[in-house]
C-alpha cells in the first residue's frame, strides 16, 4: 500500500506571523513573565527566550508593560525599556525574521520578586483589555499602517530618555506604545486608534509645559 505523502507544512498566516502566535493575549505574555520570575533575577535574554525571537509584537509589549506597572520608578529602566522598543521596532520595520538584541542589553536584569509583582499589578488591566479585544478596523493595522505605528514608537523612544526625570511623564508614552503592540498583537485597529490619540495628547502635553504654558 503506497504511503501517503507528508502534509505540507502551514505556511505563515495572519494568525501565524512573526509575532508570536502562541502569545495573542495580554494574559498569555503575563503568564510568560510569571515563569521567569521565579528565578532571583530575571535578565532581557531570559525574557527573549521565553516569549520567542520571533515574537516582535509580545516582546515589545513586555517593556510597555513594565514601563506602566510600578517598576518604572526604578531609575534607568525607562531609558532600557526604551532602547529595548527602539531596536525591536526598527528590526520589525526592516522586515527581520527574528529579534536580535546586543549582548549588554540581554544581560540585563530585574529582580524575580519584582518582575513578579509588576506582573500581579497588571493582571487585572490585562484582563479587562483582553476580554475587549477584537478585529476591528483593519486598515489600521494593514502593513502600510503599521509602518506609521512602528515610525510613532521610533519617535517615543527617542523621547523617553529626555523625560525620565518628571514622574509619571514615561509610562504616559509608554502606554501609548502599550496600545500600539495591543493592536499588533491582535489585530485590533481600535488600540491603534487610541495609541495614535494618546500619543497626540501627550505630545501636546509635553510642548505645552516645555513653551512654558504651565506658567502662562
Amino acid at each position: 500500500m503506497p504511503t501517503p505523502p507528508e502534509a505540507a507544512p502551514a505556511l505563515p498566516g495572519p494568525d501565524r506571523e512573526s509575532d508570536g502566535s502562541e502569545l495573542r493575549s495580554l494574559g498569555a505574555i503575563l503568564d510568560a513573565l510569571d515563569h521567569t520570575a521565579r528565578h532571583d533575577s530575571v535578565s532581557v535574554g531570559d525574557v527573549l527566550e521565553e516569549i520567542g525571537v520571533t515574537s516582535f509584537a509580545p516582546i515589545l509589549l513586555v517593556p510597555a508593560m513594565i514601563l506602566v506597572s510600578p517598576l518604572s520608578g526604578i531609575p534607568g529602566l525607562p531609558t532600557i525599556g526604551a532602547m529595548l522598543m527602539l531596536l525591536i521596532s526598527v528590526q520589525k520595520l526592516l522586515g527581520r525574521p527574528h529579534i536580535w538584541l546586543p549582548g549588554w542589553l540581554k544581560r540585563r536584569k530585574v529582580a524575580g520578586w519584582r518582575l513578579a509583582k509588576a506582573t500581579t499589578w497588571l493582571r487585572r488591566p490585562a484582563g479587562w483589555i483582553d476580554r475587549r479585544t477584537h478585529r476591528r478596523l483593519p486598515w489600521l493595522v494593514s502593513r502600510p499602517a503599521n509602518v506609521l505605528t512602528l515610525a510613532t514608537i521610533l519617535v517615543i523612544c527617542l523621547l523617553i530618555p529626555f523625560l525620565e526625570i518628571l514622574p509619571m511623564v514615561t509610562s504616559i508614552f509608554a502606554t501609548a506604545i502599550a496600545f500600539y503592540a495591543i493592536a499588533l498583537l491582535a489585530r485590533d485597529g481600535v488600540f491603534t486608534l487610541l495609541g495614535h490619540i494618546w500619543s497626540g495628547v501627550a505630545l501636546f502635553g509635553i510642548w505645552w509645559l516645555v513653551s512654558g504654558g504651565a506658567l502662562g
